[in-house]
This record gives structure tokens, C-alpha cells and sequence, in this order.
């Protein structure tokens, strides 16, 4: 598979992923017992390992190393551990529903910068461009 198809397929990932948050966090908000789907359970922990191991592939391709050569990756990489906790407490750990509201919002901050870093390949993300 080739290099621009393998990121092609990471952004595609990427956008199923926040669509499928988003889907969880308005329907969790109110009370995070509405999400009693199976598939909405099951389907974004496949989806996001799908987009973990194809940027760990292209990282590798493009001898990209987080908290090594590239600012810019060890950022996504920081977001992308601040966007998974605090996107928890959004879905099911927030014991109200501002709290669940809040960090819903905030995730949804989060994985923008964590897009803008990697658009701008700057850890200032959108402002660096």
C-alpha cells in the first residue's frame, strides 16, 4: 500500500472517529446509560485502532519519531492522550451532565488542534499557519 494511500485512510479514520464521538458524547450528555448500543460500543474501538496503527505505519515510513525529531508529532501524540481521557469522562465518567457537556466540548478542542498540528506540521497547529 502506498504511502499517500495509507494517509488518505488515516484521515478517513480520523474523520469516522470524531463523527462516531460526537455521536456518543450527544447521545451520553444527557445520561450516559442512552448509549446501549452494542455497535456503538464495539465500532469505535475498532475504527480507532484502525487510525493508531496507520499513523504508527506512516510514523515509521516517514521516520517521523514522537519525542524525538518531530514536534509536531510528539503534540498529536500529547493530544491525543488528553483527548482519549477527557473524551471518558464526556462518554461516561463526568458524574453530571456540565461535566459530561464540558469535556465533550473540550475533546472535540482537543482533536482540532491535534488535526491543525498535523495539517500545519507545528506543534502551534492552527495558529502556525
Amino acid at each position: 500500500m502506498s504511502y499517500l494511500a495509507v494517509k488518505h485512510a488515516h484521515m478517513m479514520f480520523a474523520l469516522i472517529s470524531i463523527t462516531l464521538f460526537m455521536l456518543r458524547a450527544w447521545l451520553a450528555v444527557p445520561s450516559p446509560d442512552r448509549i446501549n448500543s452494542k455497535l456503538l460500543k464495539i465500532l469505535p474501538h475498532v475504527n480507532d485502532t484502525l487510525l493508531l496503527a496507520l499513523g504508527v505505519w506512516l510514523a515509521v515510513q516517514s521516520q517521523q519519531i514522537p519525542f524525538g525529531n518531530s514536534p509536531w508529532l510528539t503534540a498529536k501524540v500529547i493530544g491525543l492522550v488528553l483527548y482519549i481521557v477527557i473524551g471518558t469522562i464526556a462518554i461516561k465518567r463526568g458524574k453530571t451532565r456540565g461535566q459530561r457537556l464540558g469535556a465533550a466540548l473540550a475533546s472535540i478542542a482537543i482533536f482540532a488542534y491535534i488535526y491543525g498540528a498535523a495539517v500545519s506540521k507545528s506543534p502551534l497547529s492552527w495558529l502556525a499557519l
